[in-house]
């Protein structure tokens, strides 16, 4: 490379002008080998020097040369990036589980790519759709709503690792909903509570193990399930979906609520009607998110481990890029109930305590 006198790079582009994107054929030139030579450096091939590839590699610093991701999984034909999918960013939630996919990558060169649903209820398809687009090579989804036979169609077309969420045949890590959802009701029903409501968002195929685990154990202790659905998975929802429920006659002396969010909804809605939580209402979520651990707020919570989950999600993507062929994950973590002030016995059994 020493004594070789490369061409001179085109000038700074006049004003008012665009500028020209540097490319691999001019860092060949102020390095001064061939642009094959460049391209292997940066795709990591063999059959490059360490002293060779460190020289292309400041020239490219110096020109200001990008290399186009893209382009690059092309000459492999082995797309490189991950996508990950998030159902919803008001839900501290999913902030949890993208932290843990992101420090599983760390140390990994593929690029992340981050694709949001627009609502909290909608189905992901059309948002995974835009990372195929973008040539991603596996989707990290947290959490898709459509369908399982939709789930197992679209990992034809793109590998796909289910985050609190089980598909069979299909990579998933997952939260055990059930066992999870029994903790919060024999908390409740322990504590002297007979009418405890569930209060969740619309079905949604792979969605009902909290609902149906209530419902299971309520009616193992002989007590009437009463579920109320919100219109979403948001705040919003669910104080619109409580008012009715807590002004009605009978109302239920505990919430045990899907998610945190819904929880912290339906905590509104009682304050509005000027009943205290945990004297008139005791409340419990699920998630065990940040909101959950405020000061006010003080929320009994299922915590199923959600950053554990994302780091779980981000390896299993990993090892499917290097394994496309292995048998699918199936892994299954436990949750654990955080029981904080937002619960306590109701009103008639604090009456009859001396």
């Amino acid at each position: 490379m020493r004594g070789v006198t490369p061409p001179a790079l085109p000038g700074p582009p006049r004003p008012g002008t665009p500028r020209r994107a540097v490319t691999q054929e001019d860092v060949a030139r102020e390095v001064g080998v061939s642009r094959t030579l460049v391209s292997f450096a940066f795709r990591g091939a063999p059959g490059v020097s360490n002293e060779t590839r460190e020289a292309i590699f400041d020239a490219a610093q110096r020109l200001g040369y990008r290399q186009n991701a893209v382009a690059a999984d092309l000459a492999r034909k082995r797309p490189s990036a991950v996508g990950l999918y998030l159902l919803d960013l008001r839900n501290e939630v999913y902030a949890d589980v993208f932290h843990g996919v992101r420090e599983a990558f760390e140390d990994a060169p593929n690029r992340l790519i981050l694709s949001v649903s627009p609502t909290a209820n909608s189905l992901g398809r059309a948002a995974v759709d835009s990372l195929i687009e973008a040539r991603v090579g596996i989707v990290v989804a947290a959490t898709l709503l459509d369908a399982d036979a939709d789930v197992q169609e679209l990992a034809q077309t793109v590998p796909v690792v289910n985050v609190a969420r089980r598909v069979h045949g299909v990579d998933s890590v997952y939260s055990d909903d059930p066992a999870g959802a029994e903790a919060a009701v024999r908390h409740l029903i322990e504590l002297g509570h007979t009418r405890i409501a569930h209060l969740t968002g619309p079905p949604h195929e792979g969605h009902q193990g909290r609902r149906r685990s209530y419902e299971r154990t309520m009616s193992d202790v002989g007590l009437p399930p009463r579920v109320v659905t919100a219109q979403d998975y948001t705040q919003e929802a669910a104080e619109r979906a409580v008012v009715p429920l807590l002004a009605g006659g009978e109302r239920p002396t505990a919430i045990f609520a899907h998610n945190d969010e819904l929880a912290v909804g339906a905590r509104e809605a009682a304050y509005g009607l000027g009943l205290a939580v945990p004297d008139d209402l005791s409340l419990i979520g699920y998630d065990n998110s940040r909101i959950s651990r405020l000061h006010g707020i003080d929320l009994t919570s299922v915590d199923l481990h959600a950053l554990e989950l994302g780091r779980s999600a981000g390896r299993t993507a990993l090892e499917r890029l290097a394994n496309p062929l292995a048998p699918a994950v199936d892994l299954k973590s436990s949750p654990r109930l955080v029981v904080r002030g937002s619960t306590a016995a109701p009103p008639e059994v604090r009456k009859d305590r001396p």
